[in-house]
């Protein structure tokens, strides 16, 4: 059962829509591609700010501060050519 102080530290924001919740609010891009079950190595995470233009792109490593309702999006490196 949840104790009550990690209940309050939810961190609730979406990655292409779908919900996710973590305690901890610094998370690196790739732990966030992998929780939404994306490869690093193929994918950018990319969050959207609203009244700012394009999707800010992080690097992989790059530690990001989660707020709750942030929205972010992946973004596919390249893709092979048949």
């Amino acid at each position: 059962m949840p104790k009550d102080d990690d209940r309050a530290r939810r961190i609730n924001f979406t990655i292409d829509g779908r919900h996710f919740t973590v305690t901890d609010s610094a998370q690196t891009a790739a732990t966030l591609l992998r929780l939404a079950g994306l490869d690093p190595n193929a994918y950018d995470l990319a969050e959207v700010r609203h009244g700012h233009g394009e999707p800010k792109r992080y690097d992989d490593a790059e530690t990001i501060r989660i707020r709750n309702g942030d929205k972010f999006v992946t973004v596919r490196q390249c893709a092979q050519v048949a």
